[in-house]
């Protein structure tokens, strides 16, 4: 540990030594956040099968994010990492790994339980022109409207189109600006989501691509993916800054793979700003799993409040989540169609 420490601060050093011998490279950016949570489900057990703030009755972790990024000339580079269980076990699928003794030379037995960090973004980008940039690595992935850090959600607990989506991809991928309002990316991607390798024998077997319109008060993303492996998906992204106060975001999506496997779905996030200090927001989602999957239906509202003072947000939440089926349970542990909890989240960014 001390090696990889003492690695990492040598390149550190290295790299703000070099930046300040050219006049073409930025400082190195270092941002962040940290987060906790307290949730209550009324049936007094995990009931809502989304992911992150899912410890009952608890105030529990969520992850602290590290993000640094660097660029020098023409070239970019962005690495993220995530210590906590938001942005490691219940994120990414964890890999059975090998669990050393204390002087890590003898093997003791193989461990389910992840590494100790996750790498949530590991990548770098060419820019070859005004207009084209080349990107290489580990990516958090173009598709969705929500994302794993808090910081870029309104709503502490997510949707069921998030969770069941994919939340990263690595691959090659390239952007262009087609005018100053459009633009449109292409790429290949490793077989399945959610990981940093492929199958040796598919390699890159996915595709994606997506077309952008971005103006001061309108965004809009039409997201694909197809492969064999990872399915297809097509998702619609949208946010509408209605006024200074009112923000309107759309989440659509559609995926399916072998066997009727899939889902279908659609999302709406209105939000509305009191003050530079409060904003007072709602989810709406609709989602359902298709016939290979279990052909059930859910409907879910979330109500969210955004304090903020300085860098952190204080987030107080109410959820009810209601089903087709009887998928969910009471508080006497008897099957029932509804679910709801309330929650209180701090997330601090930096």
């Amino acid at each position: 540990m001390k090696k990889v420490l003492a690695i990492f601060v040598l390149a550190m050093t290295t790299s703000i030594a070099f930046a300040q011998d050219d006049a073409k490279s930025t400082p190195l950016e270092i941002s962040g956040s940290g987060d906790l949570y307290y949730k209550y489900d009324f049936s007094k057990t995990a009931n809502i099968p989304t992911s992150f703030g899912t410890d009952q009755n608890s105030v529990s972790l969520g992850m602290l994010d590290i993000a640094f990024k660097k660029t020098i000339k023409k070239v970019s580079f962005v690495g993220e990492l995530s210590f906590g269980p938001r942005g490691q076990r219940q994120s990414i699928p964890n890999e059975p790994g090998e669990v050393y003794d204390d002087n890590g030379d003898q093997v003791l037995g193989v461990s389910t339980s992840g590494d100790s960090f996750h790498i949530q973004n590991l990548y770098a980008t060419y820019a070859v022109s005004d207009k084209l940039s080349l990107t290489a690595g580990y990516m958090g992935t173009f598709i969705g409207y929500e994302v794993i850090s808090p910081l870029g959600n309104f709503s502490y607990s997510t949707s069921y189109l998030f969770t069941n989506g994919p939340f990263q991809n690595a691959g090659l991928k390239a952007n262009y600006k087609i005018t100053d309002k459009f633009g449109a990316m292409v790429g290949i991607f490793n077989d399945s989501w959610n990981s940093y390798k492929a199958d040796p024998i598919k390699g890159l077997n996915a595709v994606g691509g997506q077309l952008s319109f971005a103006t001061d008060g309108v965004s809009v993303y039409l997201n694909a993916m197809d492969g064999s492996v990872s399915g297809t998906i097509v998702d619609l992204t949208a946010t509408f800054q209605l006024s200074k106060e009112f923000k309107l975001g759309v989440n659509a999506a559609d995926f399916s793979n072998t066997g009727d496997q899939g889902y279908t779905g659609a999302a709406i996030y209105p939000s509305y700003a009191f003050s530079d200090a409060f904003a007072l927001g709602i989810r709406g989602e609709y989602f359902k799993y298709k016939e290979g999957s279990g052909d059930t239906g859910v409907t879910a509202f979330t109500l969210s409040g955004n304090y903020k003072v300085s860098g952190l947000t204080v987030i107080p939440e109410f959820r009810l989540d209601t089903n087709s089926d009887e998928v969910f349970v009471n508080s006497d542990m008897n099957p029932t169609k509804s679910a709801s909890q309330v929650l209180l989240a701090v997330v601090y960014g930096f």
